[in-house]
C-alpha cells in the first residue's frame, strides 16, 4: 500500500512540474503578444505608417502562433487582429 501512495505522489509531483513549465512558456508567449500590440499602437498613434505596418504584421504573426498553440482562443485572436487592423486602416485613410 505504501508503494502505491509513493507512486501517486511522484506522478502528482511530475504533473505539477509539467504544468508549471507550460504556464511559464505560455506566459512568455502572451507577454510577447501584448508587447507587440503595444508597440503597434504607439507607432500608430505617432502616425508612422511604414513602421506601424511592419509592427502590425509582426503582431498578427505572434497572435496567430499563440492561437495555433492554444495559448489564446481562436476568437480572441481574431478579435485582437480585427481591432488592430481597423485602427491601422483608420489612420491610413486619415492621411
Amino acid at each position: 500500500m505504501g508503494d502505491l501512495l509513493a507512486k501517486k505522489k511522484s506522478s502528482a509531483e511530475k504533473r505539477h512540474r509539467q504544468s508549471e513549465e507550460r504556464r511559464l512558456r505560455n506566459k512568455s508567449v502572451k507577454t510577447s503578444v501584448r508587447t507587440s500590440a503595444k508597440k503597434f499602437v504607439v507607432l500608430a498613434q505617432k502616425k508612422q505608417l511604414g513602421e506601424a505596418e511592419s509592427a502590425l504584421k509582426d503582431m498578427i504573426k505572434k497572435i496567430d502562433t499563440a492561437a495555433q498553440k492554444g495559448i489564446i482562443k481562436k476568437n480572441t485572436a481574431a478579435r485582437k487582429k480585427s481591432r488592430m487592423q481597423r485602427l491601422f486602416n483608420s489612420i491610413k485613410t486619415a492621411q
